[in-house]
């Protein structure tokens, strides 16, 4: 059957469905409201089992640990999807710590705009603060009515906590341009209020999938001077991947004594090596939000010196591992690349050079074909506007020297190549043999499930 002969007649399928849950409905009398979630659960079932999760995803979700300070919960509201969470609630110790990086999109949401106001405030002494989020619509792209629905959400959980509207923090993420249905959400708010607890961080990793396959987490601690510190973050994004920073939603947590303006430095200093290195088709997205929460709660004595420094290299490592992750659930991705460039004149040159292969649609697809076309980096090196000259030019496949002095390794064979390419986890390393800079990013191959996924996202 040809693909568009499969679309119709899933719509006629879905079609038929519904109308089977009305007429079950309407002939259950007082059990309508049980047939009809038993029936949405039933269908909700069928969609999960015929999602498939990537083949690059871990065993399962980490265990993270609990943050001091940090309350979660999520509920269902009905915002697009139905019969699966899809809001999620955070509660944050008064005195917590907040700092964040968005996205640069020039048409970026009202969520991300109202999020970067808030951050630029003043503090109220002694103020807790709270994040909710929404899958399912990402209310941008919906002018002053966005607007309304970012304050009427915000406000609705200020009330709720008893904490300032400024200091309530909101991400959506989804469809673009369709007004937010925000009663649905403020209308769960007492419930999430009372869900609120610490050991729900991997229900509120599920509630904020879109097109993921799984969620995703992350964790580290830290020995501090009188006590543990802690680390942990979730995260979400698949496709509409791109630096600055991608469709992601990024929420860590650490129970470290560390005051706003210097966890601030820290997250904008790591995120150019961690969320701005990955790629899944180039689309930058307008909804991208990095919140980061210390709520001060552990024992440890405030960071400083060797503490400081090894609390650094963790949360890198936090963002790194939840930034690969989002790679490995780029949508129809089966592989995962790492694009390794050296001997660049300029770092500009370099992160030219990596994303201008980590983005070719050409490269991605002869890995998605395990095909080792390796002409198609040379095309794109010479196409990235950056400095290069052919024969300093070396390529190589993992270990395998494939290319160099402007030629054909004559030791490279192409069955070690096509060999190289069936592995799951990919490194194209590119020396320029111009100067010492270097730069890598992460990519994923190019499937046709990711058209599949994105022709049908408002189906």
């Amino acid at each position: 059957m040809a693909k568009t002969d499969w679309k119709s007649e899933a719509r006629a399928l879905k079609k038929k469905v519904r109308k089977l849950k009305d007429t079950l409905t309407a002939a259950a009398g007082p059990m309508a409201d049980a047939v009809s979630d038993a029936v949405g659960d039933v269908v909700a079932a069928a969609k999960k089992a015929l999602k498939p999760v990537s083949p690059l995803a871990p065993a399962s979700f980490p265990v993270l640990p609990a943050i001091k300070g940090a309350e979660f919960a999520a509920v269902e509201a009905g915002v697009r999807y139905q019969h699966r969470k899809d809001v999620m609630l955070v509660r944050l110790a008064p005195g917590t710590a907040m700092a964040g990086v968005f996205t640069r999109s020039s048409t970026r949401s009202g969520c991300v705009r109202d999020c970067q106001a808030k951050l630029a405030m003043k503090v109220p002494e002694g103020a807790g603060a709270a994040i909710i989020v929404n899958s399912g619509n990402s209310n941008a792209f919906t002018g002053k009515v966005g607007d309304e629905a970012v304050a009427a959400v915000t406000g609705a959980v200020a009330s709720a906590l008893g904490i300032p509207a400024s200091r309530v923090f909101s991400s959506s993420t989804g469809v673009i341009g369709e007004p937010l249905p925000f009663d649905r959400i403020t209308a769960k708010v007492p419930d999430l209020v009372a869900a609120l607890t610490e050991d729900a961080v991997e229900m509120a990793a599920q509630a904020i999938m879109t097109t993921d396959t799984f969620p995703k987490g992350a964790a580290a601690t830290v020995q501090g001077e009188g006590g543990l510190i802690h680390i942990s973050g979730i995260a979400k994004g698949s496709g509409m991947i791109a630096p600055d920073m991608a469709t992601m939603l990024v929420y860590i947590f650490t129970d470290a004594k560390i005051a706003a303006p210097q966890l601030q430095k820290m997250v904008s200093r790591y995120v150019d090596a961690t969320f701005n290195s990955i790629t899944v088709d180039s689309d930058t997205s307008t909804s991208d939000t990095l919140l980061i929460a210390a709520t001060g709660q552990s024992p440890a004595a405030p960071l400083k010196g060797p503490v400081l420094k090894a609390f650094e290299t963790a949360l890198h490592g936090v963002m790194r591992d939840l930034a690969l992750q989002v790679v490995r659930d780029g949508e129809g991705a089966t592989k995962l690349v790492e694009v390794r460039v050296t001997g660049a004149a300029t770092d500009e040159d370099a992160a030219k050079v990596a994303f201008a292969i980590a983005n070719s649609p050409l490269v991605k697809t002869a890995v998605a074909g395990q095909d080792p076309n390796w002409g198609r980096i040379v095309a794109a090196v010479g196409k990235s506007g950056a400095a290069a000259d052919r024969d300093k030019l070396t390529i190589r496949f993992g270990d395998i020297l494939v290319a160099r002095n402007g030629w054909r390794n004559p030791d490279y064979r192409e069955e070690d190549g096509a060999s190289y390419m069936q592995a799951q986890e990919l490194v194209f390393a590119v020396d320029l043999g111009l100067g010492k800079s270097k730069r890598s990013v992460w990519t994923c191959d190019l499937t046709s499930r990711y058209i599949e996924i994105n022709a049908d996202y408002r189906s």
